[in-house]
């Protein structure tokens, strides 16, 4: 059972986490969210603290300064703590930091990481044995660096109860959203989406956005010259046999050298790409939906809904719409 006060009882107060090197907009997205007057919304506003080590001007990523009035002690009267972005995965915070956060945790405080965010909290060692996010992009260094947590590199956000992570950069605004949604329910959630300009709550997770470039030409092997026209009539029914003949290679032989030029299946490096091109497509094409299924190679809508919506938890169509040209 959470240890929080309730919100009925007094002001909640959340304590926002500076330190030097921070990114502006990371440390904005919770300002603007918990700084906003909700007495208005007919609800308590919230009390708060941005707060770190050191206290005083502490310069940003940005080229400028912002002003810091509290230090880490008011992690100890916090009812909700967050940590934005951390400046560099490969840096250790400091221990004064790591053992505020353990110290605010153990006492009953909400613990949040923006972002690499994630990172700080996991150092702490308060994201062991739990599920966490965050930025694509630094998720393989997570994962290798932090074995014992269960990360989850599709979502926008994971809620555990009491600790909260989220991916990269806008995904902070779901999850400071969804926070705001646990504390006084959608009506004021939405109400303060709107006034922000962002959707209540985004469909899909971080998955549609990991980036998935065509390859550069790796040189003129029979390999690589098959692997690019392979990419280029992904309409075509293709299979390990096809590509293997067309190589003029044997199946066994193209099959080991695939493995080691490109780390997985043909099957599975085929999805890959036809999940890219479908994404390339709705992102830029007015075409529709049962076209772009037979130009990517799924041969049916219903076979690229299913594939589409299994790799990143949003339909074709739901995706378009994120992307739709004005």
């Amino acid at each position: 059972m959470s240890t929080l006060p309730s919100l009925a009882e007094k002001k909640h107060t959340v304590a926002v986490v500076v330190f030097e090197g921070i990114s502006p907009f990371h440390l904005s997205v919770p300002c603007m969210v918990f700084g906003d007057d909700l007495a208005r919304l007919g609800v308590p506003r919230y009390r708060l603290l941005i707060c770190g080590t050191p206290t005083g001007l502490v310069p940003t990523m940005s080229g400028f300064n912002i002003e810091v009035q509290h230090d880490l002690s008011a992690l100890q009267e916090a009812d909700t703590v967050i940590v934005p972005a951390w400046r560099d995965p490969d840096e250790r915070p400091p221990e004064l930091l790591l053992q505020a956060l353990r110290s605010a945790h153990a006492r009953g405080a909400r613990i949040v990481g923006l972002c690499l965010g994630a990172f700080v909290l996991a150092e702490a060692g308060l994201l062991d044995g739990r599920a966490a996010s965050t930025h694509w992009v630094w998720s393989e260094d997570f994962a290798r660096k932090y074995p014992k947590v269960k990360l989850d590199q599709k979502v926008l956000y994971v809620d555990d109860g009491d600790i909260l992570t989220s991916a990269g950069t806008a995904a902070a605004i779901d999850c400071c959203l969804h926070l705001l949604r646990r504390d006084h329910g959608a009506d004021v959630a939405n109400r303060i989406a709107r006034r922000m300009v962002v959707a209540p709550h985004r469909h899909g997770g971080q998955a549609q956005y990991i980036e998935q470039p065509l390859p550069a030409s790796g040189g003129s092997d029979a390999l690589t010259v098959t692997l690019d026209w392979a990419i280029e009539h992904l309409e075509q029914p293709l299979c390990l046999d096809v590509l293997a003949e067309r190589a003029a290679m044997s199946r066994r032989n193209f099959t080991r050298r695939f493995k080691l030029k490109t780390g997985t299946t043909v099957s599975q490096w085929l999805l890959n790409h036809r999940l890219a091109s479908a994404q390339r497509l709705l992102e830029t094409s007015d075409k529709a939906i049962d076209r772009i299924a037979e130009l990517a190679g799924f041969g049916s809508t219903v076979s690229l809904r299913q594939h589409f919506s299994a790799a990143f938890a949003i339909s074709p169509a739901a995706y378009r719409k994120q992307y739709r040209r004005a």
